[in-house]
């Protein structure tokens, strides 16, 4: 059923608003919420506090002359945001752009970007007793069962290849 009084209306979609925000701000009591996902065979996360939103890859507009790594641009919610292929950052092979199906948007402060994946595992609340060091690369720390969760101050541009 449709709400009519749009009073009404704004009340109940500014109360989900919150409700959405106050899910998304605090942290679980069971453990660390992170957003998990895939990219090049490797079980990645980013820290929910960091997550603007998450979009279908098939909006991302390509810019001409760019770097490999940066795959062009979507509008998430009326910005601009550049789309990055993390995996020449991460050292992975790049194929193409065919399996990444889904972009992460990341809120910064005032600034925004985003990250394209193969699939999203979901939220998931990580005990702090499943923490363990990170290997090598960007990432902030690790889980027991081998998921990374990404450092995104620790993030940088790939070195250009030359040749």
């Amino acid at each position: 059923m449709v709400e009519r009084d749009p009073a009404r209306r704004r009340a109940l979609l500014e109360a989900r608003a919150r409700a959405i925000a106050e899910a998304r701000d605090s942290p679980m009591p069971e453990g660390i919420p992170v957003l998990a996902f895939r990219l090049g065979g490797m079980s990645l996360a980013v820290e929910v506090a960091a997550v603007g939103q998450v979009l279908e890859a098939r909006g991302i507009w390509p810019l001409p002359a760019s770097p490999p790594w940066l795959l062009g641009a979507l509008v998430a919610r009326t910005r601009i945001v550049p789309v990055l292929d993390l995996r020449p950052m991460l050292g992975l092979p790049s194929h193409g752009t065919a399996q990444l199906r889904r972009v992460i948007v990341l809120e910064r402060g005032a600034d925004a970007y985003a990250f394209a994946v193969e699939g999203l595992d979901g939220r998931r609340d990580v005990p702090s007793s499943q923490v363990v060091p990170p290997g090598a690369g960007p990432f902030k720390w690790a889980t027991a069962d081998g998921m990374a969760v990404l450092d995104l101050d620790g993030l940088g541009t790939p070195p250009e290849r030359v040749g």
